[in-house]
């Protein structure tokens, strides 16, 4: 492998996509803008992006042999020791083009944990990253194992202290898995407990793409001081604040962390304990970017994530911030016409604050009047026992 310099600057990388014949080359381009904000986040400096346009990925090194050796040769001519791939890729193709370009290969998964790592502040959240740490970690000694059986067929060869390494490792790799598990469902149950003292009062789940201004928007209607950065992934733990809203008095507004395109299912399922706040929320508040045009793929990604907890037919409420980044008057109108009657606030702005307080009150108002409507459809509904 390359040899790393020694270089107290941040480390030098090439970032490699691939595009698909035929696929969205607006979104494409969406990925790869948002995976350099990844690395820049992660602390990494990008030296270089190459992209192949393909009909499909090579199945043994996801890239052509062709693009992973001019990779090589820009890796050597810009000084750059790591490759990272906006893909999630098989354990043995990272090995495989590792092979190749002598040098370090990280997927999509391996970035956002590493940003994982360097924002988990909370004793939850460090545990939900190890979690996810060791879900990938243990499906690539599966395959070693795999591999290793594989080998002239089985049998001769194959036993010996290798074979009871590879299973010692794969045993010990589920033995921690199920015990941050167990960890994590104490920590639940707390947290449920803590609920069940709140449950006279409204819920509302701030949720959303991340970097939209999630946490920025809670401590501008709460006066609180939750960290909030312009950062991918700045708040992995949910923070809960109370806030006096016009019309409907003292409730609960919980931040919680950001959703991502193409996050991988694995990710979702770690962090689940952190993200099962939306199916306690009486009213989800959607918070989106007036200044992207990704819009409404950012809102398909928060859809499906939702759908994915459960939570899709909570009653929702869409808020676009960054209101005063809006240039041009014509993008405010396209996002009136895909978003009836939006609801726009910059979070900086005091007053635009105040009447998005106001019209999460109205909102809170006919959420309250809806429960009401349906416990009486509920009574109307329910079979009447004749006695004697």
């Amino acid at each position: 492998m390359h040899e790393l310099k020694k270089d107290t600057g941040p480390e030098k990388v090439i970032l490699a996509g691939l595009y698909l014949n035929g696929s969205p080359k607006d979104l494409f381009e969406e990925d790869m803008a948002e995976m350099a904000t990844l690395c820049d986040t992660a602390g990494a400096l990008v030296t270089d992006t190459l992209i192949q346009k393909m009909a499909k990925p090579v199945a043994s090194t996801y890239l052509g042999p062709g693009k992973i050796k001019e990779i090589k040769e820009r890796m050597i001519e810009t000084g750059a020791t790591t490759v990272i791939i906006d893909a999630e890729l098989k354990p043995s193709q990272i090995k495989n083009i590792e092979k190749i370009v002598e040098a370090k290969v990280i997927d999509r998964s391996q970035l956002i944990l590493d940003i994982f790592s360097l924002h988990a502040k909370t004793n939850e959240a460090r545990i939900q990253v190890e979690l996810a740490q060791l879900e990938i970690l243990y499906p690539r000694l599966t395959q070693m194992w795999a591999h290793l059986s594989r080998q002239d067929g089985g049998g001769v060869g194959t036993r010996g202290p290798g074979e009871t390494q590879l299973e010692t490792d794969r045993r010990l790799v589920q033995k921690k898995i199920a015990f941050l598990k167990d960890k994590l469902e104490k920590i639940v149950k707390v947290r449920e407990n803590q609920r069940k003292s709140r449950e006279d009062q409204f819920r509302c789940s701030i949720v959303g793409y991340t970097n939209v201004g999630k946490s920025t928007l809670l401590n501008a209607m709460s006066g609180s001081d939750v960290l909030a950065e312009n950062k991918l992934f700045a708040t992995l733990d949910t923070s809960s604040r109370k806030t006096f809203i016009p019309g409907s008095g003292e409730v609960v507004m919980t931040d919680t962390v950001g959703f991502l395109r193409k996050l991988p299912h694995h990710l979702v399922a770690s962090f689940r304990s952190t993200l099962e706040v939306v199916n306690e929320a009486d009213l989800l508040i959607v918070v989106m970017d007036s200044s992207t045009r990704w819009y409404n793929a950012q809102m398909n990604t928060v859809k499906e994530v939702l759908a994915s907890l459960g939570a899709e037919d909570k009653p929702i409420m869409v808020v676009f911030n960054k209101d005063d980044l809006i240039v041009d008057e014509i993008d405010r109108k396209a996002i009136e016409l895909d978003f009836p009657n939006p609801n726009f606030v910059s979070a900086l702005d005091p007053e635009s604050v105040s009447r998005l307080k106001q019209a999460i009150g109205e909102t809170i108002v006919e959420v309250k009047r809806e429960r009401e409507r349906q416990k009486m459809i509920k009574v109307e509904t329910r079979p009447v026992i004749e006695v004697g």
